[in-house]
């Protein structure tokens, strides 16, 4: 049976594992020596984000009709995955244009996707995305941010909390209520912010547990003033958009834990096979074996979760929702426990700044959080069972 084409059905492209080679190259070359400082320092990665505006990666899902190069999802979920093993904070550069960008693809005019998707393609911003607060986080039906109608506009008041780069993008998809009596779900509207808009600012930079790379800061909308050709979909069709939205994304998140365990992993396999111990490598250990087969095994079954979810959003399946939900979730479990595990392999030595999986470990915490936690990720999997 050898030579079938249908057994390729199940292996990645060899345009897929190029596009890994070249992203894997610049990450450990331009990304991974900056990680620790990054980390330490907690400023923004701002040598990832120019070696990914230069190799065309920092938005790699934008179409060419709009300055991109059209990867598909598979090849961006690569690209995440790839800047993960090296640093979480800087995956987040593509993964946070993707998330901000992807209710205009899904959503918005012509008009609108012309005048913002080019810039973010060209690298010349990143675009974040203003959904939750600080008393709608899982519930996000529940915001309290307004938008009301004023003459050809909108005038934006509230705040939004957690928001990934802010501070850094020019431009913000931020979620509004255009309709308080209106129907729940149905009264929220998506608008696009630009960082120069007046009334609208920014709060202290938030001190986390990872991710520290990462700007996480809170939007606050005094009286900004919308031009009415910045709305995202229809008015009242908001809600609708960012849950599609994180259909899509939640996969990236996935690529992420799966990039963030990769990375944990293989520094991991490297130190037991240089420390000794008893007088022999640490590596030869069988318990220690064991756990490294559990680690790769429960990495691999995430990885490839993730990539079907990926080609999943890419055809715009049906069951996407679940699918999604169940890499992210997945996904982000094993990177905890990957990461943890690793942390354990390398004894007091993973415990210290020295070696790098400390700083995995609290990274990892994130992936099951944010774009739903892993709890809601659940409720949306049986949502969809129950359907």
């Amino acid at each position: 049976m050898t030579g079938n084409p249908s057994f390729d059905l199940f292996k990645i492209s060899e345009d897929h594992e190029a596009l890994r080679e070249a992203i894997r190259s610049i990450a450990e070359d331009k990304i991974a020596p900056y990680a620790a400082a990054v980390d330490e320092e907690a400023r923004y990665p701002q040598e990832a984000h120019d070696a990914l505006v230069a190799s065309d990666f920092f938005a790699p899902h934008i179409p060419e009709e709009y300055d991109g190069v059209g990867a598909d999802a598979l090849a961006t979920c690569i690209v995440i995955e790839e800047v993960a093993r090296a640093d979480a904070s800087a995956s987040l550069i593509p993964a946070v244009n993707k998330l901000g960008t992807m209710p205009l693809i899904l959503g918005a005019s012509e008009e609108v996707k012309a005048k913002y998707l080019p810039p973010v393609a060209r690298g010349e911003s990143t675009f974040s995305y203003g959904l939750s607060e600080r008393e709608a986080g899982s519930d996000t039906a529940s915001m309290k941010t307004r938008a009301r109608r004023d003459g050809d506009g909108w005038v934006l008041n509230g705040q939004k909390s957690w928001i990934t780069n802010a501070g850094v993008s020019e431009y913000y998809t931020v979620l509004a209520v255009t309709d308080p009596e209106g129907k729940r779900g149905s009264n929220v509207t998506a608008f696009v912010v630009e960082k120069s808009d007046e009334g609208f600012g920014f709060g202290e930079k938030e001190r986390k547990l990872g991710i520290k790379g990462s700007p996480t800061r809170e939007l606050h909308f005094d009286n900004v003033r919308i031009p009415g050709d910045r709305i995202v979909g229809g008015v009242g069709e908001g809600l609708k958009i960012a849950l599609r939205t994180l259909d899509h994304t939640r996969v990236t998140i996935g690529a992420q834990a799966v990039g963030i365990a990769q990375g944990a992993l293989d520094f991991a396999i490297g130190y037991v096979k240089e420390r000794k111990q008893f007088g022999t490598r640490v590596a030869d250990f069988q318990g220690i074996q064991f756990m490294l087969a559990d680690m790769a095994m429960e990495l691999e079954a995430a990885r490839q979760m993730v990539y079907v979810a990926a080609a999943k959003s890419e055809r715009g399946d049906k069951d996407l929702p679940f699918f999604g939900a169940a890499a992210k979730c997945y996904a982000s479990d094993v990177a905890m426990k990957v990461t943890t595990d690793a942390v354990q392999l390398l004894g007091g030595s993973g415990y210290v700044k020295d070696f790098p999986v400390e700083r995995m470990m609290r990274d990892a915490k994130i992936t099951q959080i944010y774009e739903g936690t892993n709890q809601i990720q659940r409720v949306v999997m049986a949502r969809q069972l129950l359907k």
